[in-house]
């Protein structure tokens, strides 16, 4: 069987699958390319299609594979197609057959790549307000980008979202440039760092650097994802500061994501950081057990596959680590559901289904008592001292150490936390203030915190303690 046999059956598979939308959106526009050393390689239209299909449907392509035919140990590899854009219309034209509008139902006439803004930066299509589901953890970043889209430039600026990988960060800002983009004439441009910084480079090789100044500084809505990497990137962070300036003088908007608040990202200029926090600086926190149950059941009428909402809890439940990961368990099992229709979805099948992911959530899991009795044991306290109301310096000081590594060791939210130490959650807040501003100036409390860290198997650099 051939690349374009193979991939014909795939697609059959994924039709069933898939929403309409999806399917239309994100495995139509796949081109088959070659089969190699028993990898499937698979032609897309740029960078931020592959990294989008890589992150959320590798593994539901392959499965379909597999299901039309392809051996055992198959994998799929995604590339951007190689175009000469002088040639791309007429090979267009050549190729494909001339479609009857008439014929072909609205939606599928309508465009479903990313969006491009003014500049040409994608935005991805399926990150709208519609689309965000909102909880306790991340009301307030919704509620601020709300704001900043209905007044751009005004509300908050600059808008600083940060939170740990895969909680919604990207979806939330991307949501304000597209509805920034409903009104005429305005312009959005959309950018991670990296790519900024390749830009840059680029730049200086070919001695352009004024045009890639004027792209981002007559824009109306920066966007900057993953704003952290500018660490130590001294040239960089100039242009990124005097550009900043430029549109903030100008009332432009500016919208930034970082894995850290600014005051704890490591290697940027002080006036950098100090602009960063002119405006809001907002987190978006892991989402508790109702958000991650709101966000599948959301998810799901996306699909053709209707999953029992015991199933559904099950994942909720131990799913923990980020949405994408939640998305992604979700995924796997809706295909899994529309290519074997003769097997129940049961809830041992779905333990089985998810059995890698399971155990990578519980080997990354540490629990509060963990973290307090390892605590309590390296400062020659009682676990019960975690907990108590007693405010001597002696335990005081220990169990801020503890709140502060829950903090930086878990996903839970701060009014977890703070349930968990029997406090209120502006304690836990204040905890982690002190213990972060004290391990900046202290060498004896930093290496106490390391130390710790290392008995509970966890790197205190990855930890970014």
């Amino acid at each position: 069987m051939n690349a374009f046999e193979l991939w014909k059956k795939a697609c059959a598979h994924l039709k069933r699958a898939l929403h309409d939308d999806v399917y239309l959106r994100w495995i139509e526009t796949i081109k088959p390319s070659s089969i190699c050393d028993n990898q499937f390689i698979l032609h897309v239209d740029n960078d931020f299609c592959q990294t989008w299909l890589e992150n959320h449907y590798q593994q539901v392509i392959e499965e379909a594979l597999l299901s039309a035919g392809a051996p055992q140990g198959f994998s799929v590899r995604f590339e951007v197609e190689e175009r000469d854009p002088a040639n791309l219309k007429a090979e267009l034209e050549a190729t494909m057959p001339k479609p009857d509008l008439k014929q072909i139902p609205s939606k599928r006439r309508r465009a479903k790549q990313p969006v491009a803004n003014g500049n040409g930066s994608p935005l991805n299509s399926a990150f709208t307000f519609e689309n965000f589901v909102t909880g306790p953890s991340n009301s307030f970043a919704h509620a601020a980008a709300l704001g900043v889209s209905q007044s751009p430039g005004r509300a908050y600026n600059p808008l600083f979202i940060y939170g740990q990988t895969g909680i919604g960060k990207t979806h939330l800002m991307q949501a304000v440039g597209h509805r920034v983009l409903q009104s005429p004439g305005t312009n959005v441009s959309y950018v991670s760092t990296e790519t900024l910084l390749n830009e840059y480079i680029e730049s200086l090789a070919k001695r352009t650097t004024t045009d890639f100044r004027n792209k981002y500084r007559k824009t109306d809505v920066l966007l900057v994802d993953d704003i952290q990497f500018l660490a130590g990137k001294e040239r960089l962070q100039e242009e990124f500061f005097h550009t900043f300036n430029v549109l903030y003088d100008a009332r432009k908007q500016i919208i930034m994501t970082s894995d850290l608040p600014p005051r704890e990202l490591s290697g940027l200029e002080p006036r950098l950081v100090s602009r960063f926090e002119w405006g809001l600086v907002t987190e978006i926190e892991s989402p508790d057990f109702e958000t991650r149950l709101a966000i599948l059941r959301y998810k799901q009428t996306l699909t053709k596959v209707g999953l029992h909402d015991d199933l559904l809890t099950f994942i909720a439940d131990n799913i923990k680590s980020n949405v994408r990961s939640l998305e992604g368990a979700l995924t796997r099992a809706v295909s899994f559901a529309s290519l074997n229709p003769e097997t129940p979805m049961t809830l041992d099948v779905l333990r089985n289904l998810l059995k890698d992911q399971l155990n990578d959530e519980r080997q990354k899991e540490l629990s509060f008592e963990d973290i307090q009795r390892m605590v309590a044991d390296y400062f020659d306290l009682r676990l019960a001292d975690m907990t108590s109301k007693r405010r001597t310096r002696s335990i005081a000081a220990p169990r801020q150490v503890a709140m502060f590594l829950c903090r930086k060791l878990t996903r839970s939210s701060l009014p977890e936390i703070a349930k968990a130490f029997d406090k209120t959650h502006a304690t836990v807040v204040h905890a982690c203030k002190t213990i972060q501003d004290r391990i900046q100036v202290e060498d004896e409390l930093r290496n106490s915190v390391h130390e710790i860290t290392r008995k509970l198997g966890r790197d205190p650099l990855a930890s970014q303690i």
